[in-house]
């Protein structure tokens, strides 16, 4: 079993996306913890748990934020969530294969929050970003890489 634990936003979380970290966790061994505030649709297993906190903003994100540990790997496309986890030295993952560091976590925040503002003030317009094939392959193939790495310096 992996020396890291794996957490995942599961309020956010695509079902393509959960149905690929669940096949992971369960070949590689991966303890791989899922927070929400429902109960996602899957069984868990001796690798796979879920973890359901009470409805409201931020309850999972706390929770996370709460038991992960500096080394673990998190999955989220909740950027404040994910500054707070790399400010505690985890690695962290978006849906879509895009990571968050220490070197980039500040310029995601500022830009997050400005798309915010604009949003309020009606300056731009909702739009639904597709999470296709595309987005899919690229979170596998990062999602894969940061496994294998992780795996070998065991």
């Amino acid at each position: 079993m992996s020396q890291f634990t794996l957490w995942v936003d599961g309020d956010s979380c695509p079902i393509s996306i959960r149905e690929i970290i669940l096949r992971a966790a369960v070949k590689r061994m991966i303890a791989t913890v899922f927070v929400a505030d429902r109960k996602l649709p899957f069984s868990e297993s001796e690798y796979v748990f879920q973890v359901q906190v009470p409805p409201g903003e931020g309850a999972a994100d706390d929770y996370i934020t709460e038991h992960a540990e500096k080394g673990d790997l998190a999955i989220t496309r909740d950027i404040p969530l994910a500054a707070s986890l790399v400010k505690k030295g985890l690695f962290v993952l978006d849906d879509r294969g895009g990571t968050f560091t220490t070197e980039n976590i500040g310029e995601r925040l500022s830009l997050r929050n400005a798309m915010m503002e604009f949003r309020e003030a009606g300056l731009q317009y909702e739009k639904n970003s597709i999470h296709g094939k595309r987005e899919i392959q690229a979170f596998a193939n990062a999602f894969d890489r940061e496994i294998q790495h992780r795996q070998r310096q065991e």
